[in-house]
């Protein structure tokens, strides 16, 4: 038996990359950045993370036209490894193939500098639009 399930909040690091497959299907790469911050000592440490995600299907077309750089998601999915070798040396990579994108609303500065949630000018209203997505084993 055994579990393999992610939850991951945080913002595009570059728009979405649409790709037709020659299937016919369509997937879409994404790039994000999760921060985490902790005190250590006197100091606040924040560690940034970045992840691939992989969207396939109608959500990977909904992330493509909605979603640009900086937008904040939440993806539901998991964890995939891939492997291979080149000139006698192994490499390996792990992505996240999401399951169902979050879309959240963007944050921008008002004229005090204070935060505010403002919708993207690329995107409808979109606080909450889960949408689910069609995963690669569908491909």
């Amino acid at each position: 038996m055994s579990l393999n399930n992610v939850i991951m909040m945080g913002n595009l690091t570059r728009d979405p990359e649409l790709r037709k497959l020659p299937s016919g299907k369509v997937v879409s790469g994404l790039s994000i950045a999760n921060d985490r911050t902790y005190m250590n000592k006197a100091a606040k440490i924040t560690e940034v993370s970045y992840f691939d995600v992989e969207v396939w299907g109608v959500t990977a077309e909904n992330c493509s036209k909605y979603l640009t750089k900086g937008s904040g998601i939440i993806v539901e999915g998991r964890l995939k490894q891939d492997r291979w070798e080149k000139d006698g040396k192994p490499y390996s990579h792990v992505k996240i193939i999401a399951d169902a994108v979050r879309f959240l609303s963007k944050k921008q500065k008002n004229n005090a500098g204070q935060s505010s949630s403002v919708p993207s000018s690329k995107s409808p209203v979109v606080e909450e639009a889960v949408v689910a997505a069609s995963s690669e084993d569908a491909a």
